[in-house]
Parts: structure tokens; C-alpha cells; sequence
């Protein structure tokens, strides 16, 4: 009997038009391919690698060095002025610092902190006059700097920092306090050690108005001693779980003056006198657009957690095609791991969750280059790469660590050495998740700009039409929360596994399914709390706290969303047919999964039928079977050599000692030494009993 759960195409017919890894390999590098591979070239150097056992100190000490590398291979001006001996590319230096993160992720950092952080703060938030000054020396590692925002008693808020920077009329002077130790500086990079100048956010204070959070540069040491200069002090972080290449540190200020002109004033100045002026009149508003200049680090983050992914497949898929254990379907012969089907889906979702990741990521990268090179930089497109940036940072550093961990277990023993990267590679990204914008906190702010966008959709409507947008909402409840849904696609599958199966599979089902779940969830949530702008602010944000968890979760819906669709719009641009066939499961592995991950509310409501929801998990099942041939191919168009994975169970020695275990017993069956296993005895006495 033909199990009715096969897809169309056999396995065998697929694995025969199989993936062109070149191909897609040149898909997956994307819009940056050229400088994509300058930076792998570069992150294959030996000089560049992590060597695993260093002291904290001489980890820093190595990394530091290695800049300098950098700075040598040109491999770090891209985005800086053309003028300056840069070549004014910010999507591709984004794309070639989130490749660093193969060689140490300590150094992919410390770089973005140098000339990421410190040096497009003095890029985005300066003059000429500030760039030129000051630029030269942040490009040539001359002036190793800091980005002195978080500070311990406020984190993802920055609006509440608590350093001021105070204007004196009299000596033209700002002075820089930290009040109180909350207010001190924390996990600064460069702070320990190398920085001899810092950008420090701190709330602007001019005739006794507090003009809020501004941007100053300050210079912290004496560069001939590495002393801290007067009224300035930090403490050293020491040994954290990971990153340990890197000197992060606290910084405190007490009373340091520094010039007028430090302030860096594109979007707000300080006259001579005292009087305060910037272009952005609202002091909201101002505080998002210089903040949202800065968006780049979390933009270079969903990058380098996405390659990090990659490598923990590459390696783990690898192990998983040559590992041997136990002999369940022969006498004589050990399967491979991956052709076990629990191995299956420890590994291969996460794979089409790394794809659909990778490709929302190019999206995002190009949305950022448009807004930062000025083609496309409206208000609207800022706001949308701040949310983008936002969603996929947060989901992409989650997907990295849940994967080196997946990939870690999976390799079993051989995973937890040090040698095969991932526990190392698993400690240096575990803060991703809360650097550069904590993930929760993030997505709160992903779904903030939904329910902005979901209001705008109605605030200038009229009686009639508001009206029949409630009678709407009440035919979607009825049609969903009754089981009329749930009846019709039993009707259209009639029952049918098959029919189930088919329907799930379909393009447009996947995108409505998930794209419903988002709109749902918006919407209820935007129900909630539609009375809360009449309430107090304190009942106000009760009412908000109440629902903050749905809030979030439908951020992540949204997230996922938005993966799906990067997915599919990528599909649009394979033109080999055997490629385009196999991403295609590979992207309907990624929308199944999705759906199962979230059965619970597609079934509560409404949204899917029994007969669909049973169907579900043996059809990815399927999927799983499908994929299975083109593992390897799939990870090896991630394009990342023996010089990038440095895995030693990623170089061939695991089928060499499978292949030499198989040949020993294989001639010692054929010989007359071979022992008899007491099993055998067993039985043959069980029969000899029985004659």
C-alpha cells in the first residue's frame, strides 16, 4: 500500500535533480559577495584564529594585536568617508565584520566596538570637523576607543542614564558626572586596558534645562602611560563566560571638563553662551534618531549569529553523515547518525531556520545600506530598519545559541571538546542575546511599532467604516472560535491524510496560516488595550503589563514571519531547478515547523482542523526523509572551509575511523578467529533443546 503521506516526488527522483552547491552558494553570499569573501579570506589567516586556552589577559592581548592586522589588510574602512581612505560602503562593512566572527568572535566584536561603535558614533553623530579630526587616528588604531552608553543601573534604557554633562557659560567647558555608582559605565569594551577615548552618552544639561541623552567625546587616558587622566577611574570586568578577548571594563567621571566642541552636535548644539538649538524639535524624537544611527551594531550582530549557526551545522551535519551507532537494521553494519529520524529533526529544522534566517538578513542589511548611503532614508524607512534590526537580532542570537547547543548534544562526547568549537563558540555568543539591545526588550519595541501601525489603519476611518470592520471581526470570531473553519478543511480534505498533507505543504496555505496568527495576535492585543490612553499613567501601564507577554509573542510571530517570507522571495531568484526544488522543501520544513511550534494556538483558535494538526507531524517527518539526501550539499553552500570550522571532527577523521572499524571486522568475520557471540550459542541451544 502506497503511504498516502509521500509527497508527489519521490525521494530518489529528487536527490537526482539535486542542489547546485555553487549556486547557491552565490545566492547566500548575497548582495556583498566580493567583500563577503575578502573577510573569509582574511578570517582564515592563522593570526587571526582563537587559540583556545589563553589567559584573559593574553587572550586581549592577542586580539588587540590582531586588529592591527586588520588595519593593515584594509579589512576595517569600508564605511568611513572616501575622503579619509574609506569608501563610504556601510552594507558591505557590515557584511565583512559579521564574517570575523569564524576566526574569534572576541575579535569580530572588539573590532565592532573600535570602528563600529566608537568610530561611526564620531561618523553619524559629528560634523566634518569632529570626522576629520578625530577619524584618522579611530581608523589607524591610533586612538583605541570605548562606547560609553550602558551603564550598570540602566541598560536598555538609555533615556534614563544617569551621567550628566553640565555646560559651563564661563570656561566653555561641559562637565562630565557620573552622580552615583548605578551611573558608572559597565561592560564597556576597551575599557580595561586599551581605550584612550570614549564617546560617553550622557543627559546634556545647559541654563538648567536637562535636553536628554547626547553623545561627548571624552578622552579617558594619557596615551605615553595608559593612566588614567585626573577625575577619571575604571575597573577592570576580569574574566567573563565568554568573549574573554576582549578588556571590558567600568568607567566613572568625576568633574572632567571637556571643550565645547566635544559634544557631537549633528542633531543637537550648544552655543557659546549656553543656548541650546537642534533640527529635530521633539526631544522624543531627536532621542530615537541619534540613538537609531547606531542601529548597525544589532544589524552586524543577526549577521554573525547567523554565520556562527552556520558553522555549528556545517560541522555537526558533517559528524552526523560519518558517526556509526548501533546496528538496529542489520547484523553487521552501524547506521549513520543523520539516517536516524530523531537526529533528523534535531538537525534539519534548525538548518531551513539558519536558511530563512540568512536570507532575512541580506534583507536587512540592504535595507540598511539605503538608509545609511542616503538612497533610501526617510522617516519611515529608519523606523523600519530599527524594527527590522530589532526582530532578527533578537531571533537570530537565539536561534545561534539554541543551535550550537543542538549541534553541541548532537556530536555527543566529541561536541564537549573544546576542539570542535562548539562549547567555545557557545560561550563567546551566550551575551549576544542581551548586548546591543536585551532580545525581550527588543521585541517589546518590534511590537510597539505593530500596534502603531495597526491604529494607523484606523484612526482617521469614519462611523461606517469602523462599523463594518467590527461586524468583519465579528465573522472572523465566528468563522474561526465555532469550528466553522476547522469543518470546511475537513470537508476540502474529506478526510484525507494526503489531501492534508497537500494543503499543507501549499505556499499560500503556510503564508496564511502564519500570517493570520500574527494579525490575530495583534489585533486582540490592540483590543485590550484600546482604553488605555484614557487611563492614569499608572492604571495605564498596569493594563499594559497585563498583556506585555502577548505583546512579545506576537513581536516573535512577526519575526517568524518575516523569515518565512525572506525565505520565499529568495526561492524567486533560484533559476536551477534542482536547487530551487530542494530549498523549496527546505523553506516548507521552516513554515511546517513554525506551525507545529505553535499548534496549541492554531488549535484553540480555530485555525487549523484535527484531521490537518494530526497530519502535521508525520508530514515533516516526510519532509525530514526528503531532505536527507542534500544535508551536505545544503551546509556546504555555506562555503566555509577547514580554515573557518577548525573542527577536528569536521575534517574527515570520523569516516576514517568508521571505514577502518568496519574493515577490521569485516575481515575478522571472514576469518576462523572470529569469536562466536554467546548470543548465537544461546539460540543454537534454545534449538537444540527444542529437537
Amino acid at each position: 500500500m502506497t503511504d498516502v503521506l509521500t509527497p508527489a516526488s519521490t525521494a530518489a527522483s529528487d536527490h537526482a535533480a539535486g542542489v547546485d552547491v555553487a549556486v547557491l552558494g552565490q545566492a547566500l553570499l548575497g548582495r556583498w559577495a566580493d567583500v563577503r569573501l575578502q573577510a573569509r579570506e582574511l578570517a582564515g589567516r592563522p593570526e587571526l584564529h582563537k587559540v583556545e586556552g589563553l589567559t584573559h589577559a593574553e587572550h586581549r592581548e592577542r586580539v588587540f594585536q590582531q586588529l592591527g592586522v586588520l588595519v593593515e589588510q584594509n579589512g576595517v574602512h569600508r564605511a568611513f568617508p572616501s575622503r579619509l581612505g574609506g569608501t563610504d560602503n556601510h552594507g558591505g562593512n557590515v557584511a565583512g565584520f559579521e564574517e570575523l566572527v569564524t576566526a574569534d568572535p572576541s575579535l569580530q566584536i572588539k573590532a565592532g566596538v573600535q570602528w563600529g561603535l566608537f568610530g561611526c558614533a564620531v561618523l553619524h553623530l559629528g560634523t566634518q570637523e569632529h570626522q576629520d579630526k578625530w577619524l584618522p587616528g579611530i581608523m589607524s588604531l591610533e586612538i583605541p576607543g570605548c562606547f560609553a552608553m550602558t551603564e550598570i543601573g540602566h541598560g536598555s534604557d538609555v533615556a534614563s542614564i544617569a551621567t550628566t554633562a553640565t555646560y559651563d557659560p564661563e570656561t566653555r567647558e561641559f562637565v562630565v558626572n557620573t552622580p552615583f555608582r548605578a551611573a558608572w559605565k559597565e561592560f564597556i569594551g576597551n575599557a580595561a586596558v586599551d581605550g584612550l577615548a570614549a564617546v560617553v552618552f550622557a543627559q546634556l544639561i545647559t541654563r538648567g534645562v536637562n535636553h536628554g541623552v547626547h553623545a561627548f567625546y571624552v578622552e579617558l587616558r594619557d596615551p605615553a602611560t595608559q593612566e588614567f587622566l585626573p577625575g577619571i577611574g575604571g575597573v577592570d570586568d576580569n574574566i567573563k563566560g565568554g568573549l574573554n578577548g576582549i578588556d571590558n571594563g567600568r568607567l566613572h567621571f568625576s568633574n572632567v571638563r571637556i571643550p565645547r566642541t566635544n559634544l557631537l552636535n549633528r542633531y543637537g548644539d550648544v552655543a557659546a553662551d549656553g543656548a541650546y538649538s537642534s533640527p529635530i524639535t521633539s526631544p522624543g524624537r531627536r532621542f530615537f534618531t541619534m540613538l537609531g544611527t547606531l542601529v548597525q551594531g544589532r544589524v552586524s550582530l543577526d549577521g554573525a549569529a547567523v554565520a556562527a549557526s552556520k558553522v555549528a551545522l556545517r560541522i555537526a551535519i558533517q559528524y552526523a553523515t560519518e558517526r556509526r551507532q548501533f546496528n538496529a537494521s542489520s547484523d553487521t553494519g552501524e547506521v549513520v547518525l543523520l539516517d536516524y529520524q530523531r537526529h533528523q529533526r534535531r538537525l534539519l529544522p534548525r538548518l531551513a531556520t539558519t536558511y530563512a534566517a540568512a536570507f532575512a538578513h541580506e534583507e536587512l542589511l540592504q535595507k540598511f545600506d539605503g538608509v545609511f548611503s542616503g538612497a533610501q532614508d526617510t522617516d519611515e524607512d529608519r523606523q523600519d530598519l530599527e524594527t527590522l534590526a530589532a526582530a532578527f537580532k533578537s531571533l537570530s542570537t537565539w536561534h545561534a545559541l539554541d543551535t550550537l547547543q543542538e549541534c553541541r548534544e548532537a556530536c555527543g562526547g566529541a561536541g564537549f571538546m573544546v576542539e570542535n568549537r562548539f562549547t567555545s563558540l557557545r560561550a563567546d555568543l551566550d551575551v549576544y542575546a542581551t548586548f546591543e539591545g536585551d532580545n525581550t526588550v527588543l521585541l517589546q519595541l518590534v511590537a510597539k511599532r505593530l500596534l502603531a501601525d495597526y491604529s494607523k489603519e484606523f484612526r482617521n476611518l469614519d462611523f461606517g467604516v469602523l462599523a463594518r470592520f467590527v461586524v468583519g471581526q465579528a465573522a472572523e470570531l465566528t468563522w474561526h472560535k465555532t469550528g466553522l473553519r476547522q469543518v470546511a478543511q475537513f470537508v476540502a480534505d474529506s478526510g484525507s491524510a494526503h489531501k492534508s498533507a497537500k494543503a499543507l505543504k501549499d505556499e499560500d496555505t503556510q503564508h496564511e496560516m502564519l500570517a493570520g496568527r500574527v494579525q490575530a495576535m495583534v489585533a486582540d492585543v490592540a483590543a485590550a488595550l484600546k482604553e488605555a490612553a484614557k487611563l492614569s499613567k499608572e492604571k495605564g501601564a498596569e493594563l499594559f503589563n497585563e498583556h506585555q507577554n502577548e505583546l512579545i509573542e506576537a513581536a516573535r510571530a512577526h519575526a517568524e514571519l518575516l523569515q518565512w517570507e525572506a525565505f520565499t522571495e529568495a526561492l524567486r531568484g533560484i533559476s536551477d531547478p534542482g536547487t530551487h526544488r530542494v530549498l523549496t522543501t527546505l523553506r516548507d520544513l521552516f513554515g511546517l515547523t513554525l506551525i507545529e511550534k505553535h499548534l496549541d494556538w492554531y488549535l484553540m483558535n480555530g485555525r487549523i482542523s484535527m484531521q490537518r494538526a494530526r497530519t502535521l507531524a508525520p508530514y515533516i517527518n516526510r519532509v525530514l526523509t526528503k531532505l536527507r539526501p542534500h544535508a551536505m550539499d545544503l551546509v556546504d553552500a555555506f562555503g566555509y572551509g577547514p580554515e573557518h570550522l577548525r573542527a577536528t571532527i569536521a575534517t574527515g577523521i570520523e569516516r576514517e575511523r568508521q571505514d577502518e572499524a568496519r574493515e577490521y571486522y569485516r575481515r575478522l568475520r571472514a576469518s576462523k578467529d572470529a569469536p562466536v557471540d554467546e548470543k548465537v550459542m544461546v539460540q543454537k541451544a534454545k534449538k537444540q533443546r527444542a529437537k
